[in-house]
């Protein structure tokens, strides 16, 4: 890939040092600037292109207009319509920062896009086909309207139509009371109850004789709390049943607008809440069916979501906004590709990288923040910014939410340039999906590559995904982790609000001027790999593995306060008491391979490679163990010698946590089993086997299960 960077000063209303930025710039073919690149300068962008045969383009442009004339210069060009990609200096630095911080941040803007784009996944989609059939519940002003369109069913809910002021001829209106939605987009089941069966042929004799407001006319149904009387005999047809009578509906969509949806930010066809234009809108643009980009790539032979009837970690079901993942079964997760909105939480809460999104990737995210802490220049020395050391001093690195929280910036930088006085410190974005996206794997890799602090930059309390108080329980883990680790509180929450400027700049202010002090990890100089060994069938950046190699360069600079470093929820700690009887249980159980049963009689646990899924506690048929939430020090590897203490002998990420006695068989010499599982069986069950082997010296419980067969065989 032949890459060429072009970044301007609009005109110079950017104030920001060209030929600096232009000396910052990493890793292209060509570097080039000018006070209007879409103007006057794109003859000469035109002839670069030519002359070092590009196939990529980095442009600092924010304007529309600047990049409609870019994408015109990429066709003529016979380009990937997707070779320019765009950079927003302006907004969010030329016009908010002061010269020396703004010129810094650009030229590490264009690094890190660049960077980004090695790591680009390419698009894939998903698909449903779905049926034009739309159950409206209650309202029939929707359902008039959705009529020109789709094949809509009106369900009553309770309410008369029969003088409704909505053009229903094209509606079907069906009895009964909404009970529960079930289903997903395309494959809708509505549960139904009425008193009135379908047997009904609309005599109106109930509606005539019956109490009076507790039958409607249209649909012909009866208020469930109507008195019995002799008027339910009037029915010709026996259709009215007091007890009420249950039905489901099919539908392809759903608007029920007095429902409440059990997703935070809804799901795919089914509509709760007001109904406006764009709801109408909605429904009508996935009749038919929906094809969209596919989001996730799912690795499920590592979920931990459990094993054998067993239920394990629930992360992903607990995290995702729009109920597109589900549980089938106790010990199975099933994601519906279709209704997931790329807000990334399954994937963040997913500590061994069963889920993790295709775009952006968390190796992208990774390289984007590393390039954006990196000042290093092609040649491999430090960027000589401005010929001496201005730039920014405090290092931090913004997830920022690509939707709400983006506009929000983009506004003041636009609100600055129309003269208004608003700046803030020159934080360093990487902007994501949705806030949902980032995890402790995130915020620990930006602080392992040298950022001072994190700030995590999105919707607040409206949030399209995350509701209320986004990612204030992250924020108070990790800075309880971070200060455990000896570098205090290093990560923040913020929402911009677009008509409130000053109210963010303040905050970002005192977070970066007040609450962070000069990070002992050296900025720019670590490249994560994402694992912790290569040996390991996780993915890359995965968050535990990723999280634990992050720990570990921070503690190469800082001194931690304690060994059990509180707040990291992807680690756990095991501990076994005496009622263990060495059942392979848990060692089967764990999808980690996190637990193993030694032939001597131990089990042993691996602190390192531990989740925290809860499967080896929640199996456990003797209840003898215990899984504490936390990351301790002195049980990594590292950290211990082999021999040493409860540490097994042939590898140091090995600890001792039980001792047992393996019993060996009597005739062929194999461990089998526990001796203590031995004699709870032979206390269980011994009396009802007792004189199997009459001419045998030992019980039947001393030999394993071959020999033992073998010897009924012999006896026989």
């Amino acid at each position: 890939m032949n890459v060429g960077a072009f970044v301007c000063s609009c005109g110079g209303t950017c104030d920001v040092d060209l030929e600096s930025v232009r000396d910052g710039v990493r890793d292209v073919d060509v570097v080039a600037s000018s006070e209007q690149l879409c103007r006057d300068a794109l003859p000469a962008v035109d002839g670069l292109i030519d002359e070092y045969d590009l196939d990529q383009l980095i442009v600092g442009a924010c304007d529309d207009g600047c990049r409609a004339k870019f994408d015109d210069l990429v066709e003529r060009n016979g380009l990937h319509p997707d070779a320019a990609a765009y950079v927003d200096h302006r907004e969010r630095a030329g016009w908010v920062h002061e010269r020396d911080d703004a010129t810094d941040k650009t030229a590490r803007l264009i690094n890190a896009r660049r960077t980004g784009l090695e790591y680009e996944a390419a698009t894939r989609t998903v698909s449903r086909e779905a049926g034009e059939q739309v159950l409206v519940v209650g309202d029939a002003e929707t359902a008039a309207a959705l009529a020109d369109s789709a094949e809509v069913t009106l369900l009553a809910d309770g309410a008369e139509y029969a003088d409704a002021d909505a053009d229903l001829s094209d509606v079907a209106v069906e009895r009964g009371r909404l009970v529960a939605v079930e289903g997903r987009f395309g494959e809708f089941e509505v549960q139904v109850e009425a008193c009135v069966t379908d047997d009904c042929i609309s005599c109106m004799k109930c509606v005539k004789e019956g109490p009076d407001g507790m039958v409607t006319r249209r649909p012909v149904d009866i208020h469930p709390d109507a008195p019995e009387g002799e008027w339910t005999d009037c029915c010709p047809t026996d259709a009215i049943d007091l007890s009420g009578v249950t039905s489901t509906l099919d539908a392809d969509q759903v608007v029920d607008p007095a429902g409440t949806s059990t997703a935070r930010a809804g799901r795919i066809g089914y509509y709760t809440g007001p109904v406006d234009a764009g709801t109408i809108a909605s429904v009508e643009s996935l009749l038919g069916g929906v094809e969209k980009p596919k989001y996730l790539d799912l690795e499920m032979d590592v979920c931990a979501a459990g094993d054998s009837g067993q239920q394990g970690c629930t992360a992903c079901v607990d995290a995702c906004p729009h109920d597109a993942v589900d549980r089938p079964a106790v010990d199975e997760v099933e994601f519906d590709l279709t209704a997931c909105e790329n807000c990334g939480a399954c994937t963040s809460s997913c500590p061994t990288g069963a889920t993790s999104l295709r775009e952006p990737s968390n190796e992208r995210i990774a390289r984007e923040v590393e390039a954006l802490l990196s000042r290093e220049t092609d040649e491999g020395g430090i960027w000589p910014f401005t010929g001496g050391d201005g730039g920014i001093e405090t290092p931090v690195i913004a997830f920022t939410c690509d939707e709400r929280a983006a506009a929000a910036l983009d506004e003041y930088g636009r609100r600055a340039a129309a003269g208004e006085d608003i700046t803030y410190p020159p934080v360093l974005p990487v902007e994501v999906n949705c806030t949902d996206t980032v995890g402790e794997g995130h915020v620990m890799h930006a602080l392992a590559a040298g950022a001072a602090g994190v700030a995590i930059v999105g919707c607040g309390g409206d949030c399209l995904h995350s509701g209320p108080d986004p990612k204030a329980e992250l924020v108070d883990r990790l800075n309880r982790a971070t200060s455990d680790l000896g570098l205090g509180e290093r990560v923040g929450f913020f929402a911009p609000d677009p008509h409130e400027p000053g109210a963010f700049a303040e905050e970002i202010s005192r977070f970066t001027e007040l609450t962070l002090d000069p990070t002992p990890v050296p900025e720019g100089e670590h490249r994560s790999t994402g694992v912790v060994r290569d040996d390991k069938q996780n993915p890359a950046f995965n968050s535990h593995d990723w999280t634990l190699e992050s720990v570990r360069r921070i503690l190469e600079f800082a001194e931690p306060e304690r060994e059990e470093i509180r707040g990291l929820k992807d680690f756990g700690v095991m501990s076994v008491n005496d009622a263990c009887n060495l059942t392979p249980t848990c060692s089967t159980l764990c999808p980690t391979d996190a637990i193993r049963r030694t032939d001597d009689g131990n089990l042993q646990f691996n602190h390192e490679d531990c989740v925290n899924c809860g499967l080896c506690e929640e199996g456990c048929p003797e209840t003898a163990i215990t899984m504490e939430r936390g990351l301790d020090l002195s049980r990594l590897p590292e950290n211990r010698t082999a021999g040493e203490g409860a540490v097994a002998d042939d590898d140091s990420r090995w600890e001792t946590v039980h001792d047992g006695e393996m019993l060996e068989c009597v005739r062929c010499g194999d461990p089998f089993t526990s001796a203590a599982s031995a004699e709870h069986i032979q206390s269980e069950v011994g009396d009802l086997v007792e004189g199997i082997a009459p001419d045998s010296d030992h019980s039947v419980f001393e030999y394993c299960g071959d020999c033992r067969a073998q010897l009924l065989f012999d006896n026989r």
